[in-house]
C-alpha cells in the first residue's frame, strides 16, 4: 500500500509526534493552517469516512476523544476546531481518515 499516513505509522516517514497509543497517532501537520495544527489518525487504514463500518465506532470515538485531550493539553480550552474531510469535493487529499485539530487563532467560517 502506498499510503503516506500508513508509512508514518510504520515509522518509514518521520513526523513530529505528539501522542501515540495502540489505536491512534497524533502529529503536527507539515502545512499548518493555524498556529497549532495537529492531525489525529487511526493506525488502521481506512480510506474515507464513507469506509467506516459499525465495527469502527469505538475507534472513531477514540479519534475524537484524543483530539479533545490534545486540545486541553496544548492549552486550547478557549476554543479550537476539528475537521474531517471526505473525498475530493470534501477537500480530502490523503486517503487515510484523519482529524485536523486547529487552534491558537480565531477560527472563522468560511476558513481564511
Amino acid at each position: 500500500m502506498d499510503c503516506l499516513f500508513c508509512k508514518i505509522v510504520a515509522g518509514e516517514i518521520p513526523a513530529r509526534k505528539l501522542y501515540e497509543d495502540d489505536q491512534v497517532l497524533a502529529f503536527h501537520d507539515i502545512a499548518p493552517q493555524a498556529p497549532l495544527h495537529i492531525l489525529v489518525i487511526p493506525k488502521k487504514h481506512i480510506s474515507t469516512l464513507l469506509d467506516l463500518s459499525a465495527a469502527d465506532t469505538a475507534l472513531a470515538g477514540h479519534i475524537l476523544f484524543t483530539a479533545q485531550r490534545l486540545a486541553k493539553d496544548q492549552g486550547c480550552a478557549e476554543g479550537f476546531r476539528v475537521v474531517m474531510n471526505c473525498n475530493e469535493l470534501g477537500g480530502q487529499t490523503v486517503y487515510h481518515i484523519h482529524m485536523h485539530l486547529m487552534a491558537k487563532r480565531q477560527m472563522t467560517w468560511p476558513p481564511g
